[in-house]
C-alpha cells in the first residue's frame, strides 16, 4: 500500500537559535523559504484556514524545555494551534484522547532525544497506530522527526553502537522502528557527528535497506513512500548495499574487522531527489514535492 502522506526526516539541529527565547527558525509565512523551514513550507500549502500541529517530544530528556522551545517558535510565525501530546507510559500512548487528536491533526512532529526511549514508548501501541492510519490515509497528513524522531521513523532502526577505527561484530545495535516507511536505515548529525562507518556496518548487515545519513539542518522530504527530495544547508549521503560482493560479515568473530565490497554511495544537496525502490538518483530541479 502505497502511503498518501509524506514525512519529514531531519538530520537534527534545525537552526535552533541562540538569541534570547531560542526560538527555533520556523518558515515565515510571508517571505521566502530559508535555511530549514521545512515543516512550515509543507504545512501552509495544506488547504485549510488553521493548521494543527501536534509534537510529540517523548524522545528528550527535557521534554518540557522541548515542547516549549517547539510551541513558542511554531505560533511566532502564525501557527496558532500547536499542541503537545504527553507520552510518558504505554498507557499515555492508549489514550483515547491522544488519538483523536492525530486524527484531527494536519502534522505530527516527533523531536529529538533517544531513539531507543521514542520507540519503546510509542511503537506497537493505539496511537501510533493512528498516526500510521492517517499517514497512508489523508494526502494532506504529514509526520516528521527530527534526530531521534527521524531514526525512528523506518521499520529497521540503529539503537547505538560504537564509533571506533575498524568495524567490529556487536559494535552496532539494531531494532525494530515505527514502521512507518520500509527499505531505509535512517542516521542523524551524520557529517557533524562522524557517523560514515556506523550507518555503513548498518548497511552491511542490513543490504536491502538503503542508509540515509542526514546532516544537521538538512531533511528529506519523502513523497508516496518512495520519491525524496533533499532540502536544507547540509548534504545527505545515501549508502546502498544491494551489490555488496565480498564480506566477512556473516563469518567474521568479534576480534575480526568486517570488510565489505562495492557499497555505492551518493550525496544529494538541496534540490535533488532520489527514488529509493529503483535507487535512482535525480539531481537538480526535479522536486518530488511539487
Amino acid at each position: 500500500m502505497i502511503p498518501k502522506g509524506k514525512l519529514i526526516i531531519i538530520g537534527g539541529h534545525e537552526e535552533k537559535g541562540e538569541a534570547p527565547g531560542k526560538n527555533l527558525i520556523i518558515y515565515k509565512k510571508k517571505k521566502s523559504l530559508s535555511h530549514f523551514e521545512i515543516l512550515g513550507r509543507l504545512i501552509s500549502r495544506i488547504p485549510r484556514a488553521h493548521h494543527i500541529i501536534e509534537i510529540i517530544a517523548s524522545a528528550s530528556s527535557i521534554p518540557e524545555e522541548m515542547e516549549e522551545l517547539y510551541v513558542n517558535s511554531y505560533k511566532q510565525e502564525g501557527f496558532t494551534h500547536v499542541g503537545i501530546i504527553k507520552v510518558e507510559s504505554k498507557e499515555d500512548a492508549q489514550n483515547p484522547v491522544s488519538i483523536r487528536r492525530i486524527q484531527g491533526a494536519h502534522a505530527v512532529f516527533f523531536t529529538g532525544g533517544d531513539q531507543n526511549k521514542l520507540v519503546t514508548l510509542i511503537a506497537q501501541t493505539e496511537l501510533l497506530a493512528a498516526i500510521r492510519n492517517k499517514y497512508y490515509c489523508d494526502e494532506h497528513f504529514i509526520v516528521g522527526g527530527t534526530s531521534a524522531g527521524a531514526m525512528a521513523m523506518p521499520e529497521t532502526i540503529i539503537t547505538g553502537g560504537l564509533i571506533g577505527s575498524a568495524l567490529y561484530k556487536g559494535d552496532i545495535n539494531i531494532a525494530a522502528g515505527f514502521d512507518l516507511i520500509k527499505g531505509i536505515i535512517v542516521d542523524s548529525h551524520f557529517i557533524k557527528r562522524g557517523r560514515f562507518a556506523r550507518l555503513a556496518h548498518a548497511v552491511i548487515l542490513n543490504p536491502s535497506c538503503l542508509g540515509i545519513g542526514l546532516e544537521e539542518n538538512t531533511a528529506l522530504i519523502i513523497s508516496d513512500g518512495n520519491h525524496a527530495e533533499c532540502m536544507g544547508s547540509g548534504m545527505v549521503i545515501l549508502i546502498d548495499g544491494s551489490k555488496i560482493g565480498a564480506t566477512n560479515i556473516n563469518t567474521v568473530d568479534f576480534n575480526t574487522a568486517i570488510i565489505a565490497e562495492n557499497l555505492n554511495v551518493s550525496i544529494l544537496a538541496e534540490g535533488s531527489c532520489y527514488l529509493f525502490k529503483e535507487r535512482k538518483f535525480l539531481p537538480g530541479t526535479l522536486s518530488c514535492i511539487g
